[in-house]
């Protein structure tokens, strides 16, 4: 009995969560294959609700927003990027 309030997590739960860090970790490690020079920082802010962005950050002063997932979708699989189009994306910000 899980009482009151709170759930219990079911295996198709904690195998969805493993799935979505391991998407997370290869979108992460193209980037940073691409460009090994540059630091990537996940989340260095709460993000926004529902959503999948990544940011180019110059210092504290210039943000260039690489990819956002917030008006893409449904399906919510349209709102995640393919690493290779986030790599296109950082060439592409980096030669201006």
């Amino acid at each position: 009995y899980a009482g009151r309030g709170r759930k219990r997590k079911t295996d198709v739960d904690v195998d969805a969560e493993a799935a979505a860090v391991e998407e997370k970790k290869e979108k992460l490690g193209a980037l940073v294959a691409s460009h090994p020079e540059l630091r990537v920082v996940l989340n260095p802010q709460k993000p926004r609700r529902n959503s999948f962005e990544i940011t180019l950050m110059e210092g504290d002063k210039a943000e260039v927003i690489l990819w956002s997932g917030i008006k893409k979708g449904p399906p919510r699989k349209l709102k995640f990027p393919d690493p290779a189009e986030v790599v296109s994306a950082l060439k592409e910000a980096l030669k201006s």
